[in-house]
């Protein structure tokens, strides 16, 4: 066969076995009916936002679950923060309802849920004016990280492009490319969620690529997740959207983050071939380039790498006189450009 086998024989050969059993499901071309399915899914989880934002924007103005300006922040007037709740009510809604009881949806549902939670009492210490310790969210971040490895979504290796076959990672090298990715990916989104309609758009286009890429490679699992998180996104950037009626908060963020991260080791991810790599990379370009460009200024000024700021993308847009509407859009462009690069590439893979 002319792969690799790197690690102890047994656990070579289980990956080796996952890896095929992932390429026959992929043969397998998703029935008409299957298509309808993710439409019907994708305006469920719409309308339940659609539903669901105006209530729960009521009741964060009521009872002051609201983001207060500060001298770090954009906008000047308290902003309700539980829209995080209406996508997760939506899309954990849509999942049960939709979803095979799968691996993917059982990973999801899960680590989901446990980083809403925390999101939420996170949100819960900015309505008073304190910040929530950073190490509790970070061991949080990376107990939950290891929640796809419990149901066998990993990044199991690399296709070697010398040989045919793969190059299969030891079992250490699988839980760290898997957690570094979900960890990376979920903190990645909360980073940029600076900006009315940022974080919410890019996971929209984000998504959109993975479903296209998920329909092309015929992963049915993965289509359907990704179109219930467009539903949810397109909906929500209805209220999200400078001048932003309501934000997601870090509940919303994290939860978003989490669940495109799994999306995409589960699907773009699977066969581990240098394309299908590509793809979640480059339909989560902008994220990734914007930390990547926030880490480097940080390490430079010899500041914390946790430590809020404005380095990020969009605040230096904004310093150079582009509004919020224009830099959120100039963002949307380029997240754009990297998830149609993305599916072409997933189309010269076939």
């Amino acid at each position: 066969m002319g792969d690799f086998q790197i690690g102890d024989a047994n656990s070579a050969e289980k990956r080796r076995a996952a890896y095929e059993r992932g390429l026959l499901r992929n043969c397998e071309m998703p029935a008409g009916g299957n298509l309808l399915q993710y439409f019907i899914s994708l305006l469920i989880s719409f309308a339940v936002v659609m539903l669901l934002v105006p209530i729960l924007r009521k009741f964060a103005l009521a009872t002051g679950f609201v983001d207060r300006p500060n001298n770090r922040k954009i906008h000047s007037a308290p902003i309700p923060l539980l829209g995080g709740v209406a996508i997760y009510i939506a899309c954990a809604g849509s999942i049960l309802l939709f979803s095979r009881n799968s691996d993917l949806t059982k990973a999801v549902l899960i680590g989901g849920t446990i980083l809403m939670l925390t999101g939420l009492t996170d949100d819960w210490f900015k309505t008073r004016g304190k910040d929530f310790p950073v190490w509790p969210r970070l061991l949080i971040y990376i107990g939950v990280s290891t929640v796809p490895l419990w149901f066998g979504i990993e990044i199991i290796g690399v296709s070697n492009l010398q040989f045919t076959g793969m190059v299969f990672f030891p079992v250490w090298l699988v839980w760290l490319a898997t957690m570094a990715w979900v960890f990376g990916i979920t903190n990645m989104i909360n980073f940029i969620d600076g900006v009315d309609g940022l974080a919410s758009g890019i996971v929209t286009i984000a998504s959109i690529a993975l479903l296209v890429a998920a329909l092309v490679k015929r992963q049915e699992d993965s289509a359907m997740l990704a179109a219930i998180l467009v539903g949810a996104g397109l909906a929500f950037l209805a209220f999200n959207f400078y001048p932003a009626k309501i934000f997601m908060g870090d509940a919303g963020a994290i939860f978003l983050g989490y669940t495109i991260a799994v999306v995409a080791i589960d699907g773009a991810f699977k066969s581990a071939t240098f394309v299908s790599i590509l793809v979640p990379v480059l339909a989560l370009g902008v994220p990734i380039m914007d930390t990547v460009i926030v880490f480097t200024r940080r390490l430079l000024k010899g500041n914390g790498l946790h430590h809020a700021d404005k380095l990020h993308t969009h605040h230096s847009l904004m310093k150079w006189g582009l509004s919020q509407t224009q830099t959120v859009s100039f963002l949307y462009l380029i997240g754009a450009l990297f998830s149609l690069l993305s599916i072409i590439v997933v189309l010269m893979g076939i």
